[in-house]
């Protein structure tokens, strides 16, 4: 019976784990073991991080419009209630942009929703 040599399969497994893992420090970037493990755990933490990322977005849009309604005497969860009881939805994202970049722009929509 002929001998089947397979080993450009496994070779290949093992370079692209080692591509893969270009830049990591001593033998995860060279031993093929080592570099796949890495890689898997590398890139587990990068989707973590996809979704820590916006997490934190949202974190710092609440900071800044809290902080912004506060200069005006009011808090963020009164805020945001009177938005929704005026109906106007306009995202975190909006508000905090506007609170950030154009105070004058966000001073009047508080004041807007204030009035009864």
């Amino acid at each position: 019976m002929v001998r089947i040599k397979r080993g450009n399969v496994a070779a290949k497994r093992r370079k692209k784990y080692i591509t893969l893992a270009k830049g990591y420090v001593g033998a995860n970037s060279r031993l093929s073991t080592f570099a796949g493990e890495q890689v898997v755990q590398s890139l587990n933490f990068a989707y973590i991080g996809r979704r820590l990322k916006k997490r934190d977005f949202r974190k710092l849009w609440i900071y800044r419009i809290n902080a912004a309604a506060r200069t005006q005497n009011i808090g963020y969860s009164r805020l945001i209630g009177l938005l929704r009881k005026k109906s106007i939805f306009l995202s975190k994202k909006a508000l905090a942009f506007l609170a950030f970049t154009y105070p004058v722009a966000f001073n009047a929509i508080v004041r807007f929703v204030q009035q009864k």
